[in-house]
């Protein structure tokens, strides 16, 4: 029987107010009897919309089909024949722009809550069975895969299952990249990665971390030198974006990059327990609108900061992060100054951040973008005491690998130029995700690291 709700059932989570002081995850994730009765929401379409909007092709209808009739193992299974990480995309892919914003249910209510479902059925199975992995016979050939994050672990993972001896190297002292050093523990747990992660090695997957590729070992030296057929950089967009404001330099001023790395990768909201402290004021600022200004703010939060402001330049329409995480930030207590840009900042006699100058915005005409442009209100500067600044305004791709590898072409942004496939400049060398398109999604990042996987595949047989 059809379940014709208008709504999707809604996810359980901590109360704002307790959640703000601890790091455990904000959602608790579906019941059983709430999983069956939101799956019979789907309407089953025959021409499958939700999958156009899914970058790893995942078989939506079907795995639904198989958590409204309660077989959740065979539901998993279904969700894994395309996507490596369920566990992670449940969690912090951006399905209202993806599948959900494709489903037919969405156009008389809420779409069917296919993101939470996929969530349910990977900690189902994570919970109740325990992985037999079969290990594919060895082809005879190499693939080197750079960078442990989506990309590279979806890479990884797609060419082990096609007989390849795969090896990823990892800068790092975890495998993981962005889900272990980007996303927040409250958002997504570090043993959920990992455990993600050692289905990989079971199918046998090495991964090296403390490698530097193009330091430690040079791209070229992994195929002139160590034997490998092709490699795939997936090195991501790690290299921090700053405003070029007076007083940048100041102690108290992150990069989001940093401020995160330190607090989920480092552990440093259980200092000093580990020996990672993390310098918090009570008046914290970050610059910055999108997913990663959220997450940093959050954390701010939780490391005890009494008032941490959002400061964005456009309206709250406009703030791209995504609906979800704006309100569970607000709900913490985060507070939004918006159409508000910073000017300065401003230090004391010793070197520390004591205050930022920022003047007020209206929106103008529409840019380039398509997003109505930002402009000064005259006369409306003015300070806010401030202690700490977060800078989480952008990431570009860490320009290492270009400076080390002899005819890999780059663009202006620093980005690796590869094709539809992968295929780079240089023979046998592939990349994707953030190293190839700027910072962007998770669910991006392993279409990327899927197509590739493919394109890998043909050009080796």
């Amino acid at each position: 029987m059809p379940n014709m709700s208008l709504t999707k059932n809604p996810m359980p989570e901590q109360c704002p107010n307790e959640r703000n002081k601890n790091f455990l995850e904000v959602t608790t994730g579906y019941t059983e009897e709430m999983a069956i009765d939101e799956a019979q929401r789907c309407l089953n379409c025959k021409h499958k919309p939700c999958m156009q909007g899914c970058p790893v092709s995942v078989k939506i209808p079907e795995f639904i089909a198989y958590v409204a009739e309660g077989e959740f193992e065979k539901a998993y299974q279904k969700i894994k024949e395309t996507n490596a990480l369920p566990a992670v995309c449940g969690r912090v892919c951006p399905q209202e722009k993806q599948c959900e914003s494709k489903c037919v249910r969405g156009i008389k209510g809420e779409s069917v809550a296919i993101g939470r479902l996929e969530r349910f059925c990977a900690d189902w199975h994570m919970k109740n069975i325990k992985d037999e992995i079969t290990v594919p016979e060895k082809n005879g050939k190499k693939v080197a895969v750079v960078g442990s994050g989506p990309a590279g672990l979806t890479a990884a993972g797609d060419l082990a299952k096609r007989g390849y001896e795969v090896t990823v190297y990892e800068a790092f002292h975890v495998a993981g990249g962005v889900l272990m050093y980007g996303i927040p523990e409250f958002r997504l747990p570090k043993d959920i990665v990992q455990n993600e992660i050692a289905s990989l090695k079971k199918l046998g997957v090495k991964i090296e971390t403390n490698v530097i590729v193009g330091k430690t070992i040079m791209v070229d030296e992994l195929i002139e030198d160590m034997g490998f057929d092709a490699v795939f950089l997936g090195t991501g967009a790690g290299l921090p974006s700053f405003m070029g404001l007076e007083g940048e330099s100041l102690n108290g001023v992150y990069s989001a990059n940093e401020f995160l790395t330190r607090i989920n990768l480092m552990k440093g909201y259980k200092f000093p327990e580990y020996d990672t402290p993390v310098y918090v004021g009570k008046n914290v600022a970050v610059f910055g609108g999108g997913n990663v200004a959220m997450d940093a703010a959050r954390c701010a939060k939780r490391m005890g900061a009494e008032n941490v402001y959002i400061v964005y330049r456009r309206g709250k329409e406009e703030l791209p992060a995504r609906a979800e995480e704006v309100m569970h930030a607000e709900e913490e207590g985060v507070i939004f100054k918006l159409l508000t840009n910073p000017t300065r900042l401003i230090g004391d006699d010793e070197g520390w951040l004591k205050a930022i100058e920022v003047v007020d915005m209206e929106l103008g005409e529409p840019d380039a973008s398509g997003r109505r442009k930002p402009v000064v209100v005259a006369g409306s500067e003015h300070t806010m005491d401030i202690d700490t600044v977060i800078v989480a305004i952008g990431q570009t791709p860490n320009p290492l690998i270009k400076k080390t590898t002899e005819g890999l072409d780059t663009n202006a942004r620093g980005c690796i130029v590869a094709d539809d496939n992968g295929k780079t400049s240089r023979d046998a060398i592939y990349a994707g995700g953030d190293a190839v398109t700027g910072a962007a999604t998770v669910i991006l990042a392993m279409g990327a690291g899927k197509t590739a996987a493919e394109a890998i595949d043909e050009y080796l047989n």
